[in-house]
Order: structure tokens, then C-alpha cells, then sequence
């Protein structure tokens, strides 16, 4: 019990201090070893209570390089073209983008809606996992139709990137049509990739591009952490 009691005081205090500022965002915390000595406990009780920071994203632990106060939220600005990874280098911070399934699929009810496709036509489906500065912020779902753009698949893992991917066949011009935004819920699955609780909604974040003679091209359904993503809709 009194480990228990130990670690969660060590949690309090320092978010407690991360919250005035005495360690503002960016800032990199003490060693283990400095803070197990100011506490008076174990270096294992801070590494939980770090631990239990970081999992609520507080604070992100970058392996080599320390541990650091988690900068504000992300302001995903939604314009005419939106670029994950321009939106994020552009406040100066470091975007990953890691793609977790590519799969051909039929498209549900609502892809083939959104991309004006018959029902069960095929698709490609990119999944990937959308960090800032090494913290999730989004589990995204990418739809195109098969026969706009085969080869996507390969075309994406040779580049990394879906602009780079669509610049294959000529489309990287493409433009934001529609977004909208409601929230709910995360399952467990998406609970843990986006290591958040799962007593805290996401914002679903369903989009429409379109190529530049108009056509839908992606249709997009983003599961993104509330607190660490601010959405700023620009005209």
C-alpha cells in the first residue's frame, strides 16, 4: 500500500509543477536518479509514475534522449488543402505517420457513398497511426477507389507519404471537399494504439478530397485524441 501511496505522490507532485509551469512544455524532467533522490524513493516509483504521465500524455519518453513535458495541442487546421505533415512541421514539431494495415477491401455502405461507388466496389484501405513529436494523436482509416489509382499501395510504401503516393498518378493537387467532426467513444483496440483511456472520448473526424476536376478521391475516418488535437477550420 505504501508504494502505491509513494508513486501516486510523486505523479501528483510533478504534474502539479508540469501545470505551473516549473516544467514548461518541452522541457526535459530530471534523471531518474535526481528525482528518486529529492522524492527519498525508488527509482522504480518514479519510472511508475512517469510511466502513468506519459500514458495519459503528459509526458513523452523519448528513448536515449530523456523524458519531456508533452508540448499543447496539435492545431490541425483544415483548409482547401490539408497536409498532415505540413499542419505539424509548421509548428515547428516532428510528425511520423506509421501504417499499420494497407489492404484491398469492398467498400462498406458509407466509403461508397462518399466516393460515389457502387456498393462493395473495390478499394484500397491505408490504416496508420498519426504521432506528434512521439505521442498518437490520430488512428486514420484512407479509402480510395482501386481503379482511380492502382498500385497505391506499393506507391505509399515506396514513398511514405499519400501525396507522394497520388503524385504517381498525377493527382498530389488534391483538395479537402468536406470534413465533419463528432465524437465518441474508443474501443479497446483504439484505446490502446492511441494510448489514451478508454474513459475519454476521441473526435471522429470523417473527410472528403477530391481530385482537382472535382471527383472524390479519399474518404477518411480519423479517431483522434480530444485533449491533444484542436481543430481550426479555415475559409
Amino acid at each position: 500500500m505504501m508504494a502505491a501511496v509513494r508513486w501516486r505522490e510523486v505523479h501528483d507532485a510533478l504534474e502539479r509543477e508540469i501545470g505551473e509551469g516549473v516544467y514548461p512544455q518541452g522541457a526535459r524532467l530530471p534523471v531518474e536518479d535526481t528525482l528518486a533522490e529529492r522524492f527519498g524513493v525508488h527509482r522504480h516509483t518514479v519510472r511508475r509514475a512517469v510511466a502513468a504521465l506519459a500514458q495519459r500524455g503528459i509526458l513523452t519518453v523519448q528513448q536515449g534522449r530523456g523524458t519531456f513535458v508533452r508540448r499543447g495541442a496539435v492545431d490541425y487546421r483544415v483548409g482547401r488543402k490539408t497536409r498532415f505533415t505540413e499542419i505539424v512541421t509548421g509548428q515547428q514539431r516532428s510528425p511520423t505517420r506509421r501504417l499499420l494495415r494497407a489492404v484491398e477491401m469492398p467498400a462498406d455502405a458509407a466509403t461508397a457513398a462518399a466516393l460515389g461507388l457502387g456498393a462493395g466496389a473495390a478499394c484500397f484501405m491505408l490504416e496508420t497511426l498519426d504521432e506528434v513529436d512521439g505521442v498518437p494523436i490520430g488512428l486514420c482509416s484512407h479509402h480510395f477507389p482501386v481503379a482511380r489509382v492502382p498500385g497505391l499501395i506499393d506507391a505509399y510504401i515506396e514513398t511514405g507519404s499519400i501525396t507522394g503516393a497520388l503524385e504517381r498518378h498525377g493527382l498530389g493537387d488534391y483538395e479537402r471537399r468536406r470534413t465533419s467532426v463528432t465524437a465518441r467513444m474508443p474501443t479497446a483496440e483504439e484505446a490502446a494504439l492511441l494510448r489514451q483511456p478508454r474513459d475519454q472520448p476521441v473526435l471522429l473526424i470523417e473527410s472528403l478530397n477530391v481530385d482537382p476536376a472535382g471527383a472524390p478521391l479519399e474518404y477518411g475516418v480519423a479517431r483522434s485524441v480530444a485533449e491533444r488535437v484542436k481543430m481550426v477550420f479555415e475559409t
